[in-house]
């Protein structure tokens, strides 16, 4: 909250350098200043602030917009999706409840008319069976993430009305039309055939991403053609229905009381929603709590997260565990909490986490954890926002970075993304 009178004063400062660098027949003279979005997860002020340098033809941000638009472009001509059009419904037989398969269990029998899924199913860590990408809700949810996020950036920054629209129907049709509605709930997320109807754990189909909703909805809530009032008090009312969910539904305390990635990200998810919804004490309560709760368990006195390098896929779950944590902090900066400036009893603290991911990052070592299909890029959005931190270190190894495919969008979008698959 203190942080808005210094941010006006950076963005008075942008101003004025841009005056004095366009002339004054500027296509852009008498545009209004850009909204900045009340956002979780971004930082509302400085998408406010690059919006501006764009506005100025700011040369330097202009290969990413192209990134941008391109990846936004690319959802014009698809969806919107909805939740009830998968072919079978979930277990109760609802169809505007959510369905996802767990990744990692597979059949060990042959499919017969008696037994049609193959049961019982065995877990393979690290292993993805591809049913999960059928017959699901899973896939579709991704792109309902992906798109909306994508879509409502590329509005804020070029002001093309065909994207903000796209966006709201996306939105509209997944989460609001009576018709097609997803209910607040995931009861049945990561099913296993045969053995549970759903679980705790599945709740990380939403947690991973969903933040970005919120952000994407934060910044059509600035104005943007085709998203009405209605529109976003509808939004506002089914998020908190989700927190409340995620607050005192048994699934969802069974989930933040887990001990690895799925914790964090689940205080992550629900300290986003407490803030978007504005719940701001619940948010900053667990913000606050993620010190003793979180990084003092699972980070060592070296950096290292044990829990995810006894995973086949470590290299993939220490960056996922850090998307997390670095999306956790930034939303403690919205509500008072420096999440980076903590520091264990052992001298645990996230710095130290993304300093032991340095060395592969740049290519100046090879990862020594087991790693089942290793991407560089996959740690270029966590050391990016370590460096935003004040991490020396970061900011020295940033210029020797990977970029992930679609190239580098950090600088339009300054939040932590997982940029490997799983499913590589």
């Amino acid at each position: 909250m203190g942080r808005r009178p210094r941010a006006g004063v950076v963005l008075a400062a942008v101003v004025a350098l841009a005056a004095a660098v366009v002339p004054a027949a500027s296509a852009h003279e008498g545009r209004a200043a850009p909204k900045a979005p009340a956002t979780a997860v971004l930082d509302g002020a400085r998408l406010q602030r690059t919006k501006i340098r764009l506005d100025h033809g700011d040369a330097g941000l202009r290969h990413a917009l192209a990134g941008l638009t391109a990846r936004a472009d690319g959802w014009l001509d698809q969806g919107p999706w909805t939740v009830v059009d998968k072919p079978k419904p979930a277990p109760g037989g609802d169809v505007h409840d959510y369905l996802s398969q767990a990744p990692y269990w597979w059949p060990s029998q042959p499919a017969t008319a008696d037994n049609p899924w193959g049961c019982p199913y065995v877990q393979r860590d690290g292993q993805r069976n591809p049913e999960v990408d059928t017959g699901t809700d899973r896939q579709d949810v991704e792109k309902v993430f992906d798109s909306s996020y994508d879509l409502a950036l590329a509005w804020y920054y070029t002001g093309r009305k065909q994207y903000a629209r796209k966006a709201a129907d996306v939105l509209r049709t997944w989460f609001l039309a009576p018709d097609t509605r997803m209910n607040p709930n995931l009861d049945h997320g990561q099913f296993i055939p045969c053995r549970y109807d759903g679980r705790a754990i599945g709740i990380i189909d939403f947690s991973q991403s969903y933040t970005s909703v919120l952000d994407a909805v934060a910044i059509l809530d600035t104005g943007a053609p085709g998203w009405s009032r209605t529109d976003r008090t509808a939004m506002r009312a089914w998020n908190t229905d989700f927190r409340d969910w995620l607050l005192n539904s048994p699934f969802g305390t069974e989930e933040g009381a887990a001990a690895n990635n799925h914790g964090t990200f689940y205080d992550m998810q629900l300290a986003a929603l407490a803030y978007a919804t504005g719940d701001g004490d619940l948010a900053r309560r667990t913000v606050l709590a993620a010190r003793s709760r979180r990084i003092d368990p699972q980070i060592a006195a070296d950096g290292t997260q044990p829990q995810e390098l006894a995973r086949t896929r470590s290299w993939h779950y220490s960056t996922f565990d850090l998307v997390a944590y670095t999306r956790l902090a930034a939303i403690g900066r919205h509500v008072g909490v420096d999440l980076w400036a903590y520091r264990g009893p052992d001298g645990q603290s996230l710095f130290k986490a993304v300093g032991q991911l340095l060395p592969a990052a740049t290519g100046a070592a090879p990862w020594p954890y087991p790693e089942l299909e290793f991407h560089r890029f996959a740690a270029s959005d966590v050391v990016h926002a370590a460096a935003d931190a004040g991490d020396r270190a970061a900011r020295a190894a940033v210029p020797r970075l990977e970029a992930p495919p679609g190239g580098d969008l950090w600088a339009l979008r300054p939040a932590a993304e997982q940029l490997d698959s799983i499913a590589g």
